[in-house]
């Protein structure tokens, strides 16, 4: 994280995009408050298949047997030990009951090249077991590493096992990760809630499901100082996201817009057919913040679902409308076969966004009502719907 931070300092106004499989809590949490943006990606690489998950006891036995599957089928193993001081007394051990296994060690306090030396001779096939660190957890691709074995899983933060078990199924193999904790002992509420989610979320693309988990377990940080994770101690977590909302609502005041628009528009199963993706697609929709965006939107629908509906092509034009009248003081819009009017909140309105050269311009279709509110009336007569909506923009 300081990483990017200093980043940013480099060049000021700089638009920065950011992609992980588990975001922090304090990241997830500013999208969700409004303060992010966030996108997901949900569909995985062609030839990936999910991960086979377990959560169960340390033993000797396992890590024989598992090691001994993965060679059988000409695959490499991954092991995790956490403990510099002790890793090389591991490594020993495996060897010991395992003697037919190349084995060699990786961590962190290596120096640079006998660290990449040793990973390189993995990748390129001399070793069967790499037995490593979270140093792996990094953006380490081995294709034909299939198994993973995490030792004291119970100590490591979720998003970390989560990144870990990232670390196999990386080709069409079936692969296997063991999470495993010392045997008779009794875990925390927070490790166990911790090993209960990897075992819940083994589907491709768990990710944003699994930070989620994540950020209940932990808690959202800080987002003015530097805590990337944990609750608010003095005014607890509910009270800070509530001032948090208040604060932003402070500078997100926009007016409610009324719409009374009798208009087909939905989008349609037989256009999209996945009740998950259509949910997406109307999220895009109504958030939807100039003519950019709409033409991103357009675009992504024809190139995944073929031309555009005109029901869809209507929801559009409603979200744009809207969008509109939030920015323009625009607080209710009408449109019927025999009516279509926009209502402002004020007379200021009529000035500040050039209405009242509008209405000079295009006396044959807008003319003005002043009520108690002011009133932008359009023709209909001879138009449809959609056509008088397209107007109104």
């Amino acid at each position: 994280m300081e990483h990017k931070e200093q980043l940013k300092l480099l060049k000021e106004n700089v638009d920065t995009l950011t992609m992980t499989a588990t975001p922090i809590p304090r990241t997830l949490h500013m999208s969700l408050a409004g303060i992010r943006d966030i996108s997901t990606i949900h569909t995985p690489p062609s030839v990936r298949i999910p991960v086979q998950t377990y959560v169960l006891e340390e033993s000797e036995a396992l890590i024989r047997d598992a090691v001994r599957r993965e060679l059988a089928r000409d695959g490499q193993t991954l092991i995790l030990y956490n403990r510099v001081e002790t890793i090389y007394k591991f490594a020993e051990s495996v060897k010991g009951i395992l003697p037919e296994a190349r084995i060699v060690v990786a961590h962190g306090q290596m120096d640079r090249k006998t660290l990449e030396d040793s990973v390189m001779k993995f990748y390129d096939g001399e070793y069967d077991v790499l037995i490593a660190t979270t140093i792996i957890e990094n953006g380490i691709d081995l294709p034909r590493a299939n198994t993973l074995i995490v030792t004291d899983s119970d100590y490591l933060g979720l998003s970390t096992l989560y990144q870990l078990k990232g670390r196999v199924g990386r080709s069409n193999r079936m692969a296997h990760a063991y999470f495993t904790f010392k045997r008779d002992k009794v875990l925390s509420d927070t490790a166990y809630q911790r090993l209960s989610a990897l075992m819940e979320f083994t589907d491709m693309g768990s990710g944003y499901k699994i930070a989620m988990r994540d950020l209940e377990i932990r808690g959202a940080g800080n987002v003015l100082g530097k805590e990337q994770h944990g609750h608010m101690d003095r005014i607890g977590y509910e009270l800070y996201s509530k001032l948090l909302k208040e604060s932003l609502g402070e500078k997100k005041v926009e007016l409610d817009v009324e719409l009374d628009v009798k208009m087909n528009a939905y989008i349609p199963e037989t256009y999209v057919g996945s009740s998950s993706s259509r949910m997406d697609c109307y999220k895009q929709i109504a958030e939807i913040k100039g003519e950019k965006d709409r033409k991103r939107i357009v675009d992504s629908l024809k190139e995944n679902y073929g031309k555009v509906p005109t029901e869809v092509e209507n929801l559009i034009l409603i979200a744009q409308l809207k969008l509109l009248a939030k920015k323009h003081g625009v607080i209710k819009i009408v449109i019927s076969g025999k009516e279509a009017y926009l209502e402002l909140v004020g007379i200021e309105s009529l000035q500040e966004v050039g209405f009242i050269d509008r209405i000079e311009g295009n006396k044959k279709d807008v003319t003005l009502s002043i009520g108690e509110r002011p009133t932008l009336v359009f023709k209909t007569e001879g138009r449809e719907t959609s056509e008088v909506a397209k107007l109104m923009k």
